[in-house]
Order: C-alpha cells, then structure tokens, then sequence
C-alpha cells in the first residue's frame, strides 16, 4: 500500500466522521494513542513500535490525519530505544506496574487516562491488559485493544504459581469486560490464549508486527562475496544462517533440552550438513555471551571452527539476509515469526519448526516446516535439498511490500483500528 492510498483512506475515514472542511477538504487533527509496553527493549513489538513512529512522523508532516503516540512503559526504566522514540515526538511515562507500586500505579494512570484525551489504548501485555483496563474504568479511551505477541508457553512458564495462575485468570475476565479489541501478532496465538470465547462481544483478529520491507533489497551474489570476505570463506560456500537469542530458559521437548529459539538444535543440524559438504557455513547471530562461549567450545571439539561462526547480536540482519543462502528457524514456539517474514523479502527460504504459525507465509516457494520431533538427521537432509536447488531470482520484497507485513499496511491498518469513528462503542 502506497503513502498516497494510506493518505486517500485515512482523508474517507475523516469524511465518513465529518472532520473536514467547508470546501471538502479534510482538516488537520490528531489520533491520539497511548501504547503500553513494559520496555522499550530490542524486542519484535518495541521494535514494531519504533518503526510505526519513524513511519507516522514522516507522515504526519502531510496527511490530514496526524496520529500520536505517548507510551507507558510499566518497567518503569529506560532501554535502549527511549531516547529515540521521544525524539520522534513520542512523551513517554515510567510508571512502574507491581504489587507494592499498585496505588501510585492507579492514581497516576488514571490522571495519564484524564488528561491526555486518547483514542485509544493499545496495550501489548496479553491478559495483563485487562487489569489495566479495569484500573482505568471510568477513564477509558472508546478503543481499547490488547495485544497477545508471545507464544502461550512464555506465560505460563512465568506462571507457575497458584497468585500469578489467578492474575492471568483475573486478567482476561477483564479483558473480555473491558477490551474493545484482541489482536494477535497471528491470529492462531489468539487461539491458543483462549480468547475465541469472546468472540460476538469483542473483535479478535490479527495485527501483524509492519517493517520496512526496502531495507531487505540487494543484489545476493554481492552480499554473499561480502559476507564470505568478512568470515574469512571462500565464495562458494553455502551459508546457513540462524538469527535469535543464544540463551534462554530450558524445556525438555523429545528428550531434547532446548531453548525459544533453539540454537544447539540449529548447531546440531549445521554439523550434520558440513559433514555431507565442507562447503557449508553457519552464521550464527543473536546475543548470549555465556551460550556463545558454550557453543564456540562445542565447535572446537568438532573440528568445525572454521566452519561456524559466532557473530553476537548485529545491525546488519537484512544484509546478512541478502548474503545468506538458507535460514534455520527451529524454533519452539511463536507468536508468528517475524524473522521468517523479513527473510522472505530478503528472498531467503526457510527451514523452519512445524510450531510457527502458517500465517508467517508470505511465499509458499520460500517456507518449508518440518517437525522438531524429525530430529536433526531429517532437517539437515531437507536443508541439503534446498541449498542444492539454489535461491530464486524473483523480487521477492515487492510480494511483501504487498503485504501486511510491510510498515505501510501495517500502519494503515492501526489507523483503522484506532480510529473511533469507527466504532460504535460509548466511552467507558
């Protein structure tokens, strides 16, 4: 979707509520919204978040919708993207969420919710929304949407005690009370948190997490001379690519110990792969220290330094994209799978989890899922097949600049949904 129809659809939205002019032109006014996160860390939503600012306030320079994001952070402390997101024109209130800050937590968001004149509410905590929003009865925006990013297993793994099983309870009753939307960053983990039964009373759906789809063109063979000149490769390798988090916490999964993003189970195909082709390379991306010197010693013992590297968490993920010729995704669970998506518009195939979300597929030709339970033997066979057949020649990043996926649509869609006129629903 292009600037000129987001601007076209947002000028009938504000004809639709009669915000124009005598002369048909639509006049200038603000969608106001306050976003809700716990940080504004390097996480999938932050990052979202941060890309949806940069996008409305290039657009707010000449739409005639303006929309406006303050955004309060629950943490109460400050992360990496702060600074730049106030600088984007968002005002951002640190408001700490405990049990022993509860009061201070209910007096301040209700004066937030009073004086900031809101559209509406956009609030990324899944059932923790809810209890939000029934603090803030009485002072509510007409759109209140909570949003469920994180596979089902991240809540309860931080749910195993009866309080904490009994806050989540609470919290999607009051969902279903309060919320006038649940999105999903796919609408299969909506499912999954049992929100389908609110289905009549509240909207349920998707909202998937935009980016910027041009940052994922390049010329591949380029990219790949590139990246195998840095690691010291010769250029016809094959490079296998895993992007994700090094640590995390461990489950048992077919006798396995695994992590969310399962990198030893990345590693473990990657070594079946090069001993059938020394040709192959793994690059492996994603912050860790204390795993990464775990996995480099792991390495060494198999003879195969040479063969995989470690290159830490880096800014550069869509060009190693571009220069890569495979991603593994292995992953446990997911919400949807961002990482997927954006190595679609980088034309890069996937090999991922049969777990992730089918709604990740952008092109079918570029997506193969196999289950974990296969064991390593089958992925790297499958990988194999596909390093064989070579990556396609296709521009791929116009089918997902096409898409929901792209910032634009992304943002158009948002737009939507935080208008309120509309909907019908009466202030809280």
């Amino acid at each position: 979707m292009s600037a000129i129809a987001l601007r076209d659809d947002l000028v009938d939205a504000l004809r639709e509520s009669g915000a124009t002019s005598s002369n048909g032109c639509a006049a200038s006014r603000e969608l106001r919204v306050l976003q809700v996160f716990d940080g504004l860390g390097m996480g999938g939503a932050e990052t979202w978040l941060m890309a949806l600012l940069k996008y409305f306030h290039e657009q707010n320079q000449r739409a005639p919708l303006k929309v406006r994001f303050d955004v309060l952070l629950t943490g109460g402390e400050k992360a990496i993207f702060d600074d730049e997101a106030e600088a984007l024109g968002a005002h951002l209130f640190y408001l700490p969420f405990t049990r022993r800050t509860l009061p201070r937590f209910v007096r301040e968001f209700r004066k937030i919710l009073a004086t900031g004149n809101y559209d509406a509410i956009h609030d990324h905590q899944d059932y923790i929304a809810g209890l939000h929003f029934l603090m803030g009865a009485g002072k509510l925006p007409p759109v209140r949407i909570a949003h469920v990013h994180n596979p089902l297993y991240h809540r309860k793994k931080q749910s195993n005690g009866f309080g904490k099983r009994a806050v989540n309870g609470f919290g999607k009753h009051f969902v279903g009370h309060y919320a006038t939307h649940v999105m999903g960053t796919s609408r299969q983990i909506v499912t999954e948190y049992g929100f389908d039964d609110l289905s009549g009373r509240v909207t349920l759906g998707a909202a998937h997490c935009g980016f910027d789809v041009s940052l994922y063109e390049g010329d591949h063979e380029k990219a790949h001379a590139e990246l195998c000149r840095e690691f010291g490769w010769d250029v016809s390798a094959k490079i296998l690519l895993f992007v994700g988090r090094l640590e995390g916490a461990e489950f048992t999964h077919n006798d396995r110990r695994m992590t969310h993003k399962n990198p030893a189970f990345a590693l473990e195909i990657a070594k079946e792969c090069i001993e059938h082709n020394e040709q192959i390379k793994l690059l492996m991306v994603g912050s860790g220290e204390e795993k990464r010197k775990e996995f480099e010693a792991q390495v060494r013992s198999w003879g195969m330094g040479k063969n995989i590297r470690f290159a830490g968490a880096r800014a550069d993920v869509p060009r190693l994209m571009i220069g890569s010729d495979l991603l593994l995704f292995p992953s446990l669970a997911e919400g949807l799978g961002m990482v997927v998506v954006e190595a679609q518009a980088a034309g890069l195939p996937v090999l991922a989890s049969d777990t992730t979300p089918r709604e990740c597929v952008v092109i079918p030709a570029l997506t193969c899922f196999v289950p974990l339970e296969s064991g390593p033997e089958v992925w790297s066979a499958q990988a194999l097949e596909i390093l064989k057949a070579g990556r396609g020649k296709q521009l791929t990043h116009d089918v997902v600049r096409q898409s929901a996926f792209s910032i634009e649509n992304s943002a158009r869609q948002l737009t939507g949904l935080y208008n309120p006129a509309r909907h019908q629903q009466e202030m809280v």
